[in-house]
């Protein structure tokens, strides 16, 4: 253990060093409690030199405090503006000036994970270890103070449907207001939000005459409304720990669990599976991602350490998986893939080991050195290996609003005996764009340097 925390610590230490080089942007945020996810809400406004956005968290606490919902609001600095000795000098002990607390919504239980609507990102869906899926309209929700004994917040809607616990496999469907989760009931849920507003505005008026009766004190007394599934889907063997809707289909949605399966399933042809892919890896499969520029490819990412990158077109030989890549960059259960918003072959996969590597499968077998050759340690189609965090990163996701910029967040628990370490960095704009564009750019500087030296 003690070999391993020192490996750490000289992988860190050593990425510290190299932080002017390889980013053109990065704020570190210590954070008191682990968070388990991290996600990107609505952009605020933008500005000359940066841009402000709402960032969603939550704070896993020890019971001494309740857990929390957090919004906060994140200054995202624009490419090309951060001095590179400025984002190498942050302290891993202290909060960024970049982030701060903007609300807290008392949450019933931890939060496992949070996912918002992609057309109204101010509506957040939370899962917790319960079998509900709680929605919070997070811009409406009141402040609270995290205080022992505090009564937990309201959420705006409960989704119930779910036999056993439903933990992490949760998604919002990016054209319409559905959602999905799966759980340790085996059972993928699609609920739609659109089957509570067609009975909101009766509830909402009858809300407002019970609290104008009472002197509004009741608030503790009104329950949550809650809505049934639109369909249960059943096929898998064990907990389904991840979901996924097509991007271009609120119909189709697929599936992952500890079963090692990938299931698609289509809701306009019934509760059956589609395609069964019964040894999508050789582990458990943790996450999964469907491309939002092609919606033949989806992602998967297991226990075995590996990425799998699938056709749907041909997913399986004899029932066994049949991917088109695997990615081997870890060394340790992957937790967490997802697809590029910015460029459509490139994607993110986090893991237990404490890296986020970042993926571009056109590079697959094209990866040289300077000298020419192919580069014998570097994995196939890795290009960008983000080492800021010093233990497991739970979750990421990239900006839809800010190109090529990712938060990321890592749960430090094991490692520093407390809390977790949020990151928000963006890479040096050399690395990803095109290699002639890159070196013309360059040729200019190499000149205007040999020009200051005559």
């Amino acid at each position: 253990m003690k070999e391993d925390k020192e490996k750490v610590e000289e992988r860190y230490t050593q990425w510290k060093s190299l932080v002017p080089v390889l980013y053109d942007w990065l704020a570190n945020h210590n954070l008191v409690w682990p968070s388990l996810s991290c996600r990107w809400g609505p952009q605020l406004e933008q500005a000359t030199y940066k841009n402000r956005h709402r960032l969603y968290l939550s704070e896993q606490t020890d019971g001494s405090v309740p857990n929390t919902l957090v919004i906060a609001n994140c200054e995202v600095v624009k490419p090309r503006v951060a001095a590179a000795e400025h984002i190498s000098q942050f302290n891993e002990e202290s909060r960024s000036p970049f982030v701060k607390k903007f609300k807290t919504i008392l949450h019933p239980g931890e939060v496992n994970r949070i996912r918002e609507f992609p057309q109204k990102s101010q509506i957040v869906a939370t899962h917790t270890d319960s079998p509900e899926v709680f929605i919070w309209d997070v811009e409406a929700q009141p402040n609270r103070n995290a205080v022992l004994g505090a009564a937990t917040s309201r959420p705006d809607l409960v989704l119930t449907g779910h036999k056993d616990n439903a933990e992490f496999a949760l998604a919002m469907c990016p054209s319409e207001p559905f959602v999905l989760s799966g759980g340790k009931d085996k059972c993928v849920v699609l609920w739609s939000v659109h089957d509570h507003i067609s009975t909101l505005a009766v509830e909402e008026a009858h809300t407002v005459k019970q609290s104008s009766k009472s002197g509004g004190n009741n608030a503790k007394a009104i329950e949550s409304p809650t809505i049934g599934p639109r369909g249960i889907y059943q096929g898998h063997t064990d907990t389904v720990e991840d979901v996924q809707f097509c991007p271009s289909s609120a119909q189709e949605f697929c599936s992952v669990g500890d079963d090692s399966r990938l299931i698609l399933w289509d809701a306009r042809v019934g509760s059956a599976p589609v395609v069964k892919v019964d040894k999508a890896h050789k582990g458990d499969l943790h996450c999964v991602d469907w491309s939002p520029h092609d919606s033949n490819f989806i992602l998967t990412g297991s226990a075995d350490n590996t990425v799998h990158m699938f056709d749907r077109r041909n997913l399986k030989s004899s029932g066994v998986g049949s991917p088109v890549y695997k990615f081997e960059g870890h060394d340790a259960a992957v937790l967490c893939v997802q697809w590029s918003p910015d460029k459509s072959s490139v994607f993110g996969s986090a893991a237990e080991d404490g890296i986020l590597n970042i993926w571009d499968y056109e590079k697959v077998g094209k990866t040289t050195d300077s000298a020419g050759s192919k580069s014998p340690n570097t994995p196939s189609g890795l290009f960008f290996r983000h080492a800021g965090h010093r233990d497991k990163v739970v979750d990421f996701h990239w900006s839809a609003c800010d190109p090529w910029t990712i938060v990321s967040v890592s749960d430090d628990c094991e490692s520093s005996g407390g809390g977790g370490t949020l990151q928000i960095w963006r890479m040096m704009d050399l690395i990803y764009r095109p290699e002639e564009e890159v070196l013309t750019e360059l040729d200019k500087f190499r000149s205007h340097i040999f020009g200051c030296n005559s």
